[in-house]
């Protein structure tokens, strides 16, 4: 077990339960949070992790813990896929996402369903990638949750994963400290009325496995090749994996 699968945002109950509950708490404000928080960088680490895949022109993806669909509306305007499905656990959070869609005209395209990313409904080998934008650190079984999307995705497709990670290099290590100990979760708490939410954020980004062991356990989970590459100093990371 990694140390963030011991981490929950509230006292009592199973984590999945949990983390569906406090996304669906937090719903209405977290895409304003996200980007205030982290000064709208967010959404050019979501544009790289995406350009990782537009050499192979994938044309079904799977977007795991795709929240309010941001990763999955910039992915289906940047690569063209003929279907892309996003999978949550929050139906709070894809209700969002679904009304995004609507107003961008991509309901063709895009669709959202609530599944469990550690035991997914899909047969095996039916998506050409699978991408995850800040959603793996959440997951209860993380070794389990890498398992099933590499069983989803077909030979040779590709995972194209951002996740927040802590910067490993003096000075940004120590600001970020101070930041994600003061201004995320005060201001998270402010805005989200949740308390826990954002307390519970910095705590598992600075539990989760980064850099060469996160691809050690890529690779355990199924994937041939794995790598890595540390963004804006190292508070987030991409990770790209071929099964």
């Amino acid at each position: 077990m990694y140390e963030q699968e011991t981490i929950k945002p509230y006292n009592d109950g199973e984590k999945a339960a949990q983390v569906e509950q406090m996304f669906d708490n937090i719903a209405p404000s977290y895409d304003k949070l996200n980007h205030r928080l982290s000064w709208n960088i967010d959404k050019g680490w979501r544009r790289k992790a995406i350009r990782k895949l537009e050499p192979f022109h994938p044309q079904a993806l799977l977007d795991i813990a795709t929240g309010t669909g941001d990763f999955a509306i910039l992915a289906a305007e940047m690569l063209k896929p003929q279907r892309l499905v996003g999978a949550d656990i929050s139906e709070g959070m894809m209700e969002i996402g679904r009304e995004k869609v609507r107003q961008k005209g991509l309901q063709g395209i895009i669709s959202f369903e609530k599944e469990d990313c550690t035991a997914l409904s899909y047969s095996d080998e039916c998506f050409d990638a699978v991408t995850a934008a800040f959603g793996i650190r959440n997951f209860a079984d993380l070794d389990q949750g890498l398992r099933e999307m590499c069983r989803v995705l077909k030979k040779g497709g590709h995972l194209s994963i951002v996740e927040l990670t802590t910067p490993v290099s003096f000075p940004m290590k120590q600001l970020f400290h101070v930041y994600s100990h003061t201004v995320l979760p005060i201001y998270g708490r402010l805005i989200s009325k949740d308390s826990s939410a954002y307390s519970y954020l910095t705590k598992t980004i600075e539990a989760f496995p980064q850099g060469e062991r996160m691809t050690e356990i890529l690779h355990k989970a199924g994937f041939s090749e794995a790598s890595f590459k540390r963004l804006t100093f190292g508070i987030c990371t991409m990770y790209f994996a071929t099964k």
